[in-house]
């Protein structure tokens, strides 16, 4: 099978998927942030009682939070999260997190069991990881250099 054909069949579990990570709604932004940092992550979703996302908070937000109303970082999370615009299923296909990052422009997708709580983080990264590993032919990835050097090689 090609590409097209994966991603419009394969689940999003078989995606390299990341815990997620989370927060209440009365949480302070301040509680938030250090999570994200923590974690290397620019994003934080909050959770309801049951573990049911409400909504996010993303390194986007804080800029405009930072640039704004600096004094509302011991404020609840929940007066500066936003609504999630869409979460998918362990068993949708690879295509459904590539349609809400498109959709929505996002970067962070959430992942949610069938009793829609909270199960993990998918996204750019995860779908760039997953295309990288199916396809290594088509795809070289290498890491770049912070110097480049005249004795080497430049592509094939």
């Amino acid at each position: 099978m090609g590409l097209r054909e994966d991603i419009q069949n394969d689940p999003v579990s078989d995606l390299p998927l990341r815990p997620p990570v989370t927060c209440g709604p009365d949480d302070p932004v301040r509680e938030a942030i250090a999570r994200m940092g923590r974690s290397q992550l620019g994003c934080v979703f909050i959770l309801d009682g049951d573990r049911r996302p409400i909504g996010k908070f993303t390194e986007r937000l804080l800029i405009q939070l930072l640039a704004t109303d600096p004094a509302s970082l011991d404020a609840p999370i929940r007066e500066h999260m936003t609504e999630l615009q869409s979460c998918v299923r362990l068993d949708d296909p690879v295509a459904a997190v590539i349609d809400a990052m498109q959709i929505t422009g996002v970067r962070f997708v959430c992942v949610v069991d069938n009793d829609g709580r909270i199960a993990n983080l998918t996204g750019q990264r995860s779908v760039m990881e997953y295309i990288t590993e199916h396809f290594p032919r088509q795809i070289k990835s290498q890491m770049m250099e912070a110097k480049l050097y005249m004795d080497q090689r430049e592509g094939a």
